[in-house]
């Protein structure tokens, strides 16, 4: 089994890796610069879109962290990172919010743009902070987002409400807080933070 990981410690690479760690399984990374090196051609044959992270697993590339996320829930089931196949509805709405609304909704908000009232129809989320709300609204008290089980999406959605509360944009409520000391507390997650911290300073931006 071949598993490689291009990846720059100081992305969202870091819910790739995170996402890795919590599998279990063996990996390969591959670090990459921001610049001339995410832009050369080796690797814009593998994502033209030139950014990080990616994975190829046996051959087959998968790139967007959400997607990662999915792919290697499915690939290594021993994991027990997703829910039955029978009861997927929440755990594809959440992930798909999180992929879509959310991040188009505090991309723009940390950018500074407002999109006007009467134009809020043409954006996938309305305003931030309705949107704020529907993610605050599916924080659990206890448990994970989708209940008793940790899944992938706790890695996802969990990473981006982390960043979220370093960042100002996301309160830190105490339920907020609660749940990431949960998720946060998994050996995945401090795993996959040792590494990338301490690569950090070598291939992180201005490195």
């Amino acid at each position: 089994m071949s598993l490689i990981f291009y990846t720059n410690p100081m992305s969202r690479g870091r819910i790739a890796r995170w996402m890795l760690e919590e599998t279990g399984v063996p990996y390969e990374t591959r670090y990459l610069r921001y610049g001339p090196e995410m832009n050369a051609p080796d690797y814009a044959a593998i994502n033209p879109m030139r950014k990080v992270p990616a994975i190829v697993h046996d051959g087959k590339v998968v790139t967007e962290c959400a997607a990662i996320c999915l792919y290697l829930a499915d690939a290594f089931p021993q994991a027990d990172l997703a829910p039955r196949l029978d009861d997927r509805a929440a755990y594809y709405r959440w992930m798909l919010f999180a992929a879509g609304p959310w991040e188009q909704a505090s991309t723009n908000q940390s950018l500074g743009v407002t999109v006007a009232a009467e134009k809020s129809g043409m954006v996938g989320y309305g305003d931030f902070e309705r949107t704020l709300g529907v993610l605050l609204g599916a924080v659990p008290e206890d448990g994970y987002l989708l209940g008793p089980k940790f899944t992938a999406l706790d890695v996802y959605l969990g990473a981006q409400i982390g960043w979220g509360v370093q960042f100002g944009s996301i309160p830190g409520t105490p339920p907020v807080e609660a749940y990431l000391a949960r998720i946060q507390s998994r050996r995945g997650y401090v795993r996959a933070s040792e590494v990338d911290d301490a690569a950090g300073a070598e291939f992180g931006p201005g490195s």
